[in-house]
This record gives structure tokens, C-alpha cells and sequence, in this order.
């Protein structure tokens, strides 16, 4: 008997180091997927469709919008963003762990139609490294830095709406720690029931 993968949410404000953390952990759990967002806005150089995301026309989006076909979704500077429901409840299917990567408001949406959903925040260890990893990227001036650091400040009040609370202080710990919760829900009652079923029977014969 197959089993179904877990939805899971990740958030963090900008610079807290989200994007590194999942790619390290997809790297190293082969079970465990990314979920690739639908858009509206035009490819950009470097882009893949299908990996980046999957570039959609507005009046496609549109449609599949009127049809709820959108676990979650909104509009970004005048470009529509969304989750196909009929995607994720695909990839479960299929036994993989899926990950979304979306801020507080799209989280919101997601625990409506999928309360099962395991959340996790991730947070940096201080402001003063929030402001340096931002101000490492080189890209923004210092009124943008500020900007971007009282929006950081608003996300992270959402903290007690996650199931889980991971520190990048260091790193590899907190890639241990985002491992530890994968791993943890792999081996709960009834998926390890589901995989070990033949064993179990025997086991008990």
C-alpha cells in the first residue's frame, strides 16, 4: 500500500536564507520536492519553464482561476502568481513531500483548503544579520535595506501561525534541524504503517 506525501509550508522574511536551506535539503532527501509556481510575468534570462516556473498566458491563468484550480495566489507588481491544487494533490499522491515556498498571506490561503499541511518560519538570529546577508547582496541601496527590514519585521510577526520555528544562525545546524522535521513526520504511525505493511503482518503472524 502506497502512501501519500506531506504539503509543507516554508516562510521567511527576505534574506533569512529560505531559498539556500530548501535547495540543501532537496539535495539531500530525494522524497521531498519543490513546488513550481504558475506565472503571468515574462521568462527571464537563464529561466527554464517547468523549473523556474511554469510561465503561463494572463488569460489561461485567468481560467484556471475561475476554475479554483489555485491552492493559493496573488498579484506581484501587476503579475499573477499561483499553486495548481491539481498539481500538489498529483505530486502527494505520488508519495513525495512537497514544498511551498510563500509568504504568510499565501499560507493563510493554503491551511483553508489544506489544514494537514505542516507549517515552518525560518528566522535569521539578530536584525543586525537580517540587515548584513541583505546588505551583502549588493543590489539595494540603504533606503531599500531600510525598507526591506521593516517589511522583514511585519512578516516575522506571523511566527505563531507556523508549526515549526527554525534559527539559520549557523547554517548546517539549521539544515539538520529542517531535516529533523522532514524525517520526523516520515516516521509517524500511519505513513510508516502504509510502507512497512508486509513487515508488520509478518512481524505479528
Amino acid at each position: 500500500m502506497s502512501t501519500t506525501g506531506t504539503l509543507y509550508i516554508v516562510s521567511a522574511p527576505s534574506g533569512a536564507g529560505k531559498t539556500s536551506l530548501v535547495k540543501a535539503l532537496i539535495d539531500a532527501m530525494a522524497q521531498v520536492r519543490v513546488s513550481v509556481s504558475h506565472t503571468t510575468r515574462g521568462m527571464r534570462p537563464g529561466e527554464v519553464d517547468g523549473v523556474n516556473y511554469h510561465f503561463t498566458p494572463r488569460e489561461k491563468f485567468v481560467e484556471m482561476l475561475e476554475q479554483g484550480d489555485f491552492l493559493e495566489h496573488a498579484e506581484v507588481f501587476g503579475n499573477l502568481y499561483g499553486t495548481s491544487l491539481s498539481w500538489v494533490k498529483y505530486t502527494l499522491a505520488k508519495g513525495y513531500d512537497l514544498i511551498l515556498e510563500i509568504d504568510w498571506q499565501g499560507a493563510q490561503q493554503v491551511r483553508k483548503l489544506m489544514p494537514e499541511a505542516k507549517s515552518i518560519f525560518i528566522l535569521p538570529p539578530t536584525h543586525q544579520d537580517l540587515r548584513h546577508r541583505l546588505n551583502n547582496r549588493g543590489q539595494d541601496a540603504e533606503d531599500v535595506i531600510d525598507l526591506r527590514m521593516q517589511q522583514a519585521i511585519s512578516e516575522m510577526s506571523h511566527y505563531v501561525e507556523y508549526d515549526y520555528i527554525i534559527i539559520n544562525d549557523v547554517f548546517a545546524t539549521a539544515l539538520e534541524d529542517l531535516k529533523a522535521i522532514f524525517r520526523c513526520n516520515q516516521l509517524r504511525l500511519e505513513p510508516q504503517q502504509k510502507r512497512h505493511t508486509h513487515l508488520l503482518n509478518d512481524l505479528l503472524r
